[in-house]
């Protein structure tokens, strides 16, 4: 079988023109793969959400609940709760007790690594005591968690009359 010089470099030009088009496509999504690896890998930290409060009236007590989640894989603990909008903020669970509620102040909240803690009428939750103004729906108040290991959160809290429906996190 005989071939002429330029049917290889022919050859050769269609083939290296096909690379040069794979790397073209390549190159364009190679950035697009490195930062779909990138933030899927990352820790965000520690994540509150679904936060909400009852309405509650002025030198009364309310309750506020929300979801911790710990994207990290260091454990943490809620330490400490602080808000402008009652003389103190304090951790409380609810357990039924026999046939009783009992309602107890807790000094903190173990955060597993990678875990989540729900906080939900009738269990884990923050009271405001005696509240310094009327707290109706459709008003956001703030809450600050402070954290053993992590930063302290700022956390806008709706009050509504219900839980709001579940959030994509």
């Amino acid at each position: 079988m005989a071939f002429f010089v330029g049917d290889i470099v022919n050859r050769n030009d269609r083939e290296g023109e096909r690379l040069i088009q794979r790397m073209k496509i390549f190159s364009l999504f190679l950035p697009l793969v490195v930062l779909l690896l990138t933030s899927c890998g990352a820790e965000k930290g520690i994540e509150i959400h679904s936060a909400w409060m009852r309405p509650a009236g002025q030198g009364e007590n309310g309750a506020v609940y929300f979801v911790i989640h710990n994207h990290s894989s260091q454990a943490d603990e809620l330490i400490g709760v602080r808000s402008t909008l009652a003389a103190a903020a304090e951790m409380h669970e609810s357990k039924m007790s026999g046939d009783i509620m009992q309602m107890d102040q807790v000094e903190s909240v173990p955060l597993e690594a990678f875990a989540e803690v729900e906080s939900a009428p009738g269990g884990l939750h923050i009271m405001l005591v005696d509240l310094k103004q009327d707290a109706v729906a459709g008003d956001e108040i703030e809450v600050i968690l402070h954290f053993r290991n992590s930063e302290d959160i700022k956390v806008v809290v709706p009050v509504r009359e219900t839980a709001a429906p579940a959030e994509d996190h």
